[in-house]
């Protein structure tokens, strides 16, 4: 008999934690530019009988410092016990508040990417245990495949990593078109037929925030002129406008948009231009913890939270807020940052699993040319990702890729993210401005 059958689960005796570094294209934001590399941290836990859960999540030092701390809680604990888990974490580290988050376009807060890495590797764990995938141990699958959308991006011309801003040669198709240059309505259609061509996406997603608004909104009528009627259509400025600007341009765009994300910045000037405006309202950086969801109710700050199970404290807390968006008459889609498949199989498993998907899901996957799991790079039919059918989150580690892409972030120097220091290499003295137009 299995000696974690008698009224214990698996019981966790190691922790792994992987560092890498994956080649970023030269991506736009209203943060800035996107390094060479982006960083992401690989966790792995052992249980007694030698089962191992893998997950993957944003990294820097300061969040692998956090894990490191975090190993120290969670060895010894069993795999089932969530609730204790995340007390002793918060008793460890302290409740993260949306105060935490930072200014940046990206979450920066420590307690909920720690526990999401945690959450996702244990439930790797138990759905290898009793041989079933994680979408049934949220619920169940709802959907076979889960839809996402093309997201694209400004950007200046290269590969990132060692190229940087140069080309790869003998690339074609999508390989070929992520590397040019994207910095004018022309350049944003090119890269979205490429992308969409490719992968099948049924919507498009434009990453805005990067030059002045004109330009940006001309992008979106090119590609509503390009696409036509039947593309559903999103824009995010990255709650760079100003209120004007955003009212100006909101009331332009109404025609053309399935949403607009965060146009403007905080749940006041969002709830403000909710009434001004007939497009709904999409944010993942004005409601962005459950302690917001009261003042998000209060004020009617928006119409669609975008979730991010690394962001709000993982795949069962994610659930949760499906269920109050529910409530609350609130959608629920996705956000994204860069990522590689260990994340991508997780979102696939949690927009399987969600009551609906209004909502194509977000994902930067396209722009990532590596890989850390087994067999390759996950495939998108017409726009979707079909539920790994493995137990668990159906997905193993390469460990020649892993060792590859650990060795690549000891090169690369990096420690965390930071766009406005990119930005400046190529625009000195570039300082990143919270509203900007």
């Amino acid at each position: 008999m299995n000696k974690n059958t008698a009224g214990r689960g698996p019981i966790i005796k190691e922790m792994i934690i992987t560092p890498i570094a994956i080649k970023d294209p030269p991506l736009l934001n209203a943060a800035g530019l996107h390094a060479p590399y982006a960083l992401r941290t690989i966790v792995e836990l052992v249980t007694e009988d030698g089962i191992v859960g893998i997950s993957e999540i944003p990294g820097n030092d300061a969040i692998n410092s956090s894990l490191a701390e975090a190993a120290k809680i969670i060895i010894g604990r069993d795999v089932y016990q969530f609730g204790k888990l995340q007390q002793a974490l918060n008793a460890h580290f302290g409740t993260d508040t949306s105060k935490d988050r930072g200014d940046a376009p990206w979450d920066q807060r420590k307690l909920v990417h720690v526990f999401s890495a945690l959450e996702v590797a244990c439930l790797d764990i138990i759905g290898k245990v009793v041989n079933r995938p994680i979408v049934d141990l949220l619920g169940g699958k709802m959907r076979d495949a889960v839809p996402f959308a093309a997201y694209l991006f400004f950007k200046y011309e290269g590969a990132g990593g060692e190229l940087g801003f140069g080309k790869a040669p003998n690339a074609s198709g999508w390989d070929a078109a992520r590397q040019e240059a994207a910095i004018d309505p022309k350049g944003i259609v090119a890269q979205a037929k490429a992308m969409c061509k490719n992968y099948g996406f049924q919507s498009i997603k434009l990453k805005g925030g990067a030059f002045e608004p004109e330009l940006e909104v001309d992008a979106m009528f090119a590609l509503h002129k390009e696409f036509g009627e039947d593309m559903p259509l999103r824009f995010d400025p990255n709650a760079i406008w100003k209120p004007e600007t955003a009212l100006k341009y909101g009331k332009k765009m109404v025609p053309i948009l399935e949403y607009l994300e965060d146009p403007v910045r905080g749940q006041e000037e969002m709830a403000k231009l909710r009434k001004l405006i007939k497009t709904p309202l999409a944010t993942n950086m004005c409601t962005t913890s459950f302690d917001e969801i009261p003042s998000s109710i209060r004020l009617g700050a928006e119409d669609i939270i975008l979730s991010d199970h690394h962001f709000w404290g993982g795949l069962k807390a994610s659930m949760e807020l499906a269920k109050l968006c529910s409530t609350f008459d609130r959608k629920l889609s996705m956000h994204s940052n860069s990522h590689l498949g260990i994340s991508l199989a997780a979102m696939v498993h949690l927009g399987a699993a969600l009551p609906e998907v209004p909502y194509a899901l977000d994902t930067h996957y396209p722009w990532q040319s590596e890989e850390v799991i087994l067999g390759g790079s996950i495939s998108f039919e017409n726009g979707a990702v079909e539920v790994p059918k493995g137990p668990g989150l159906g997905v193993e580690l390469d460990r020649e890729a892993l060792k590859v892409l650990h060795q690549q972030y000891l090169d690369c120097g990096l420690s965390k993210r930071d766009d406005q220091i990119e930005m400046r290499k190529v625009q000195p003295g570039w300082t990143f401005q919270k509203v900007r137009w």
